[in-house]
């Protein structure tokens, strides 16, 4: 079965680091209905397992709450407390995959998110970018790289975080937070 994964060369078995010099987790949700803004979290780390069967392939993730930034000090901070993120109480959210299958454009990792202490199953559609020798070694063919985006969206009532206005045309802020996710990874041991 093809999965979008196995015809990119360099595909390579192992496990790997999320680089979070060379990758980034943002996310997008609408405001006031007219405009959208824009954050990211700057504090995260995780692991991706290739595997032999590119389908058992695996992600773990955790991103540290209270590093969200949307360029406004004032809306971080409101961001952070029991309103939405409620990074005190959780400090962290995490996300691990349950499992990789071919979808109508390309591979799907099915997984659980779970933030404020609530999990919800969260499929991401990935763009697999390929693998490559890493620049940053002395001997570049002695490891490796890769890149991905993927993407997906939450509900975040879902979450616990309910918290809106009405305003003319719809509420302040949209229950629907769009996810993309760069990632780069450091091969850090073949397994295959």
């Amino acid at each position: 079965m093809p999965t979008g994964i196995v015809d990119i060369p360099g595909y390579t078995v192992g496990t790997w680091k999320i680089d979070p010099a060379h990758s980034e987790v943002s996310f997008t949700v609408r405001h006031m209905v007219i405009s959208k803004v824009r954050g990211r979290f700057t504090s995260f780390e995780g692991a991706i397992t290739t595997a032999e069967d590119p389908l058992a392939s695996s992600v773990t993730a955790s991103i540290d709450l209270a590093s969200v930034d949307t360029a406004n000090a004032q809306r971080d901070e409101h961001l952070r407390g029991p309103d939405f993120l409620d990074a005190a109480e959780y400090p962290v959210m995490t996300y691990r995959s349950t499992g990789l299958r071919s979808g109508g454009d390309g591979p799907v990792l099915d997984g659980e998110l779970t933030l404020r202490g609530i999990t919800r199953t969260v499929p991401l559609a990935l763009d697999l970018h390929g693998f490559g020798p890493d620049p940053f070694l002395e001997d570049p063919s002695a490891g490796a790289r890769l890149g991905l985006t993927a993407t997906g969206e939450i509900d975040r009532t879902e979450f616990g975080v309910t918290t809106n206005s009405p305003v003319p045309g719809g509420v302040l802020i949209s229950e629907k937070v769009e996810i993309v996710l760069e990632v780069q990874a450091v091969l850090e041991s073949r397994t295959g």
